[in-house]
């Protein structure tokens, strides 16, 4: 934080009224108990209060918020001969990271202690989390109400809420962010004034207000609007898109093209499907008059599942970001992050998203399907061009989806052709209709007079359990998915 932010912090904390939740003003107390106790309770105060910090501000008379100056030195102070603050840090769970800085305000020494509110559970102290209640500073498990209110908090808090740049003006908030991609995208005029821009990008909480008239940049709008995603810290650059294309079938082979993408998510989006479909290798097919080029991979399947890895990714998976391979006979689109929902129920299930501002966000700049529409059109694509199914599955903590080149039905799996009887049932149930042998057979490019092949087919997908019959009772009533 620097020196210009902390006392424009601190000349707002002063004027704060007395009975703020999430700020607590102390003259010279270092009781280390009662400041662990108490970081806990601010803590979860800020939460509650929708704050993303506390603060406790050393040197200040409270209840007057008189400047009185202090002389407690955090970094001088020893607990049980550890270090003050290590002590502190090591009996807070989860670990947070509160920081102490001493400040000069006015030729008086205060100390600022900066407390992360509470994220994902209500931090403890020595295994008890606390609560502010006026003055007081009661244990959380007493005040069930409370409680209440904070898991409900913590529930939807979400990475693109915070700051990925802290404390820019006006001015360096427009230098960074591709506000001029943002209007366009979301189809509204450019305002004619800075202070309208900054408004609007408000609104959609791609900036938030910081002390002294300046403004925070949030993940939501680095991620999505960024000019430079480098410009930013090292976690958030990490997460740009990263493409990467091979001379062969495996990852020994050489490396063609390579390309780091540097722009927000949004504002580089349609550059990076361009930049994929122009090196694609088209396939020749000849209608009735003429040789017409179609790609390697339908369009919509390319743009939806590059879509979901950058909606569905963890962010909190630090070091890694979405990343696009191109083989001789496949690509590979890869996120981090363990899924929502079991990869085979992707086509089904109602969509779940770890990033929901960001997901509705692109939805309405049209970037990619309507809720819920996403996979199911990549696997009509698929099946309209008789290519082998995508294969959707867990690599580690990532999830990856493959699209295959074509290859003719003699040359797919026993597992390949289970997966596509699998998803041609879901896909056919999910629009009001009954998969049958002769579905199957256009599905996977089989001749009628070969449609045992088919049948094949539909019953090592009834051993595998992946469908079952629509009516036990009449055979030729057709199949559904195993979940129906």
């Amino acid at each position: 934080m620097s020196d210009a932010r902390t006392l424009a912090l601190i000349d707002e904390l002063l004027a704060m009224p007395a009975e703020t939740t999430w700020v607590e003003f102390k003259h010279n107390n270092k009781d280390p108990q009662q400041i662990g106790r108490l970081i806990s309770a601010l803590a979860n105060s800020a939460r509650i209060a929708d704050q993303h910090f506390a603060y406790i501000l050393w040197g200040v008379e409270d209840g007057t918020h008189k400047v009185l100056g202090t002389t407690f030195e955090p970094s001088a102070e020893t607990v049980s001969r550890e270090p003050f603050e290590f002590w502190l840090t090591n009996r807070l769970n989860p670990g947070i990271a509160i920081s102490f800085q001493s400040v000069d305000h006015s030729g008086t020494t205060l100390q600022l202690l900066c407390i992360p509110a509470a994220t994902t559970m209500p931090v403890e102290f020595d295994r008890t989390a606390y609560i502010r209640i006026g003055s007081a500073t009661p244990r959380l498990s007493d005040n069930p109400e409370r409680l209440k209110l904070l898991w409900t908090k913590l529930q939807p808090y979400v990475w693109e809420t915070g700051a990925a740049e802290q404390y820019v003006t006006a001015d360096e908030v427009l230098a960074r962010i591709d506000y001029a991609s943002y209007f366009d995208l979301t189809r509204q005029p450019l305002p004619e004034n800075k202070a309208a821009i900054l408004e609007r990008l408000a609104d959609d909480n791609l900036i938030h207000s910081d002390v002294g008239g300046c403004w925070n940049i949030t993940n939501l709008g680095a991620i999505l609007f960024a000019k430079k995603l480098s410009d930013f810290n090292t976690s958030l650059a990490r997460k740009a898109v990263r493409f990467v294309a091979y001379d062969g079938k495996g990852r020994a082979a050489t490396v063609t093209h390579r390309q780091d993408g540097q722009r927000g998510y949004a504002s580089g989006f349609e550059g990076l499907i361009d930049f994929i479909d122009a090196l694609l290798p088209k396939n020749e097919h000849i209608g009735k008059a003429f040789r017409e080029e179609h790609p390697l991979f339908p369009a919509i399947a390319i743009r939806e599942l590059i879509a979901n890895a950058l909606i569905h990714q963890d962010m909190m998976v630090t070091g890694a970001g979405p990343l696009v391979e191109l083989f001789h006979d496949r690509m590979e689109i890869t996120n981090p992050g363990q899924p929502l929902i079991e990869p085979n129920r992707f086509l089904d299930s109602p969509p779940r998203s770890r990033n929901e501002a960001l997901a509705s966000l692109m939805r309405r700049m049209r970037l990619c399907e309507e809720q819920g529409t996403g996979i199911d059109k990549v696997i009509e694509a698929v099946e309209l061009h008789q290519l082998p199914p995508p294969d959707i599955r867990m690599e580690g903590d990532a999830v990856r989806v493959v699209l295959f080149a074509p290859r003719k039905f003699a040359d797919m799996t026993p597992e390949e052709r289970i997966r596509a009887c699998y998803q041609h049932a879901s896909l056919f149930y999910i629009n009001g209709k009954r998969m049958r042998n002769e579905t199957l057979r256009e599905r996977l490019g089989i001749e009628v007079q070969n449609s045992s092949q088919a049948s094949t087919v539909i019953k090592g997908a009834l051993e595998a359990e992946l469908i079952k019959s629509a009516d036990p009772e009449h055979p030729r009533s057709g199949y559904v998915p195993f979940w129906a």
